[in-house]
């Protein structure tokens, strides 16, 4: 069996994104290494061999957004998730805050006042969709 990691401080991106637990499966790292999903320095890396050094950054587009780490270390064999948060630094920049929801306009029920009856929900109907024709018709 072969060393993926050697003395001059490079292992596998495939190995890598295993160890620092941004996928589940050494397998998954690979596609996602191969479709082209990650980048090193700003390229595009198409193979799991490429292999990563210490500074480099990563940016992986993962389901639940973009991330954007620096290696700052690699391990033998893949720990736990607080040994995963050594391995790397996370540059992600914070999202952008989401404009607060207007209040809702219309009648508003008090909390804790129970089921509307037919009355009150054809009057809370009829206010919500003023100005829309043919609501439930």
């Amino acid at each position: 069996m072969t060393e993926t990691r050697d003395e001059a401080g490079r292992q596998r991106i495939d190995r890598w994104l295993w160890h620092a637990r941004l996928v589940r499966t050494r397998a998954a790292a690979a596609a996602l290494a191969e479709s082209g999903h990650v980048r090193v320095n700003g390229q595009r890396v198409t193979a799991p061999s490429r292999p990563v050094r210490i500074g480099d950054v990563l940016t992986v587009a993962l389901s639940g957004g973009v991330k954007v780490l620096r290696v700052q270390g690699f391990v033998g064999r893949r720990g736990g998730a607080d040994d995963a948060k050594q391995l790397f630094e996370d540059l992600t920049p914070p999202p952008a805050a989401l404009p607060s929801k207007p209040p809702a306009s219309g009648p508003t029920r008090e909390p804790g006042s129970g089921r509307p009856t037919k009355r009150d929900r054809r009057a809370l109907e009829r206010d919500r969709f003023i100005g829309k024709r043919n609501a439930f018709r």
